[in-house]
């Protein structure tokens, strides 16, 4: 049991105040107009771009502080922001801005023999905390997701992207003064004191709604552990691929390099590769080969190592790690019974992909496979709100109440029913 984390007073005021004005915010955005919110976002997005200096700036401060303390390269990676990335935070909030608002729709209506009339209508949560650590764009993803549900949000980012998130914060602010809206919609915990975080998992005296963790698997262990909210989170991205004896070869080499190595520090990607032992006799040796040659160490069992001298006896433990780095385990498995048992015993049902062009196969493996996201013939780096077309994400949920998968702007929302009568009265 961790100890309780000790705040200075003026602190916890300022923590407290901060949850106080984020739920007057909130109920004031659940009235606000789509156009209204919308501008916002088109004000931020312009305003993201424009200063786009001042967050580079930042952030070489965030990656100096970062390597000076021994960060491994995979979380520089995380941390790095530049042009093409900052663009990409903009047309983010920008596509965010052209979905439909989903505030007011109505998501099912009936009539009861009495005449009463009913209705599910979509509505805000309320106030969001997100607690998350080194990913810089988080702080644009989720405070634009929320402000389009209708949700206030409370950002608490890690101290390693305080120089980003704070200029970032500061667009999206000024994006909400060019439409009218209250500052504290997007909200950012002035403090990287972690007793903030303690304050977010109790409520904030009951101003914040939910809470939603992205970072690594200690920062999720403790929000599961320790909220008094209810929590949309992962704890880890144990993510497979499977190549099936029926897959094409040069389309499962593509897919494989990837999954695991577009970027190594995702949550998307892919930490095991499972080789069916009914593959033709070059499957293995080829994907090991494309691996080990782009720069990927790899850890098998027998069979993979008989594949090539360069990989590394797997221990027991890799099987249940999520390196986040350009490290994969491989094994050979007993066709689609052996994938799927494997899968079923190590998964952390975030993203589970298999490559085949036998459709019966695929279809059982989608069917199985318990997980949030189940892929067919594409790489597990799909796993992300974006290319989902929600135009981003606060985080994927892997939980099954609620919302599972990308969080979006519709798994930010909840629902109330409105009755409608002329009269009616219920008998005794």
């Amino acid at each position: 049991m961790n100890k309780p984390e000790r705040m200075d007073t003026a602190t916890e005021d300022a923590m407290l105040e901060l949850g106080r004005r984020a739920r007057a915010a909130a109920h004031l955005l659940s009235l606000a107009s789509p156009e209204a919110k919308n501008n916002a976002l088109i004000a931020a997005a312009e305003a993201l771009r424009a200063a786009t200096p001042e967050i580079l700036a930042a952030n070489v401060k965030d990656i100096e502080a970062a390597r000076a303390a021994g960060r491994p390269e995979s979380f520089i990676d995380r941390l790095l922001l530049n042009e093409k990335r900052i663009n990409a935070m903009a047309d983010g909030i920008a596509e965010i801005a052209k979905l439909a608002d989903p505030i007011g729709t109505v998501l099912a209506e009936w009539q009861r023999p009495n005449g009463l009339r009913f209705q599910r209508v979509r509505v805000p949560l309320g106030v969001i905390g997100i607690i998350y650590e080194s990913r810089p764009n988080v702080t644009a993803d989720a405070g634009a997701l929320a402000l389009k549900a209708g949700n206030a949000a409370i950002l608490r980012g890690g101290s390693e992207s305080i120089h980003s998130s704070r200029v970032i914060h500061a667009a999206l602010v000024a994006g909400l003064k060019t439409a009218g809206l209250p500052e504290a919609a997007i909200s950012l915990v002035p403090t990287p004191d972690r007793a903030a975080v303690g304050m977010m998992l109790t409520g904030l005296n009951g101003t914040v709604d939910v809470i939603v963790p992205r970072g690594g698997k200690s920062l999720v262990e403790r929000v599961q552990n320790e909220a008094r909210v209810p929590v949309f989170a992962h704890l880890e991205g144990l993510c497979h691929t499977y190549v099936d004896r029926n897959a094409d070869l040069a389309m499962a080499v593509d897919i494989v390099l990837n999954a695991k190595m577009r970027r190594t520090g995702v949550c998307g990607a892919t930490e095991t590769l499972l080789v069916d032992s009914g593959a033709p006799a070059a499957f293995m040796p080829t994907l090991v080969k494309a691996l080990l040659d782009a720069g990927c160490e790899v850890r098998g069992d027998t069979a993979t190592q008989q594949a090539d001298a360069r990989v590394k006896p797997a221990a027991d433990a890799d099987w249940s790690t999520e390196y986040l780095d350009a490290i994969i385990s491989a094994r050979e498995v007993d066709g689609i019974d052996g994938a799927l048992a494997h899968i079923a015993r190590y998964s952390t049902q975030h993203t589970d992909a298999i490559v085949t062009n036998d459709a019966d196969t695929a279809a059982r493996f989608q069917r199985e496979v318990d997980s949030a996201i189940v892929v067919h013939n594409a790489s597990t780096q799909f796993a992300d709100g974006g290319e989902f077309g929600f135009g981003g994400e606060i985080g994927i949920a892997t939980g099954k109440m609620h919302a599972r998968g990308p969080v979006g702007v519709e798994q930010l929302t909840s629902f109330k029913y409105v009755v409608m009568g002329n009269g009616q009265t219920r008998p005794s």
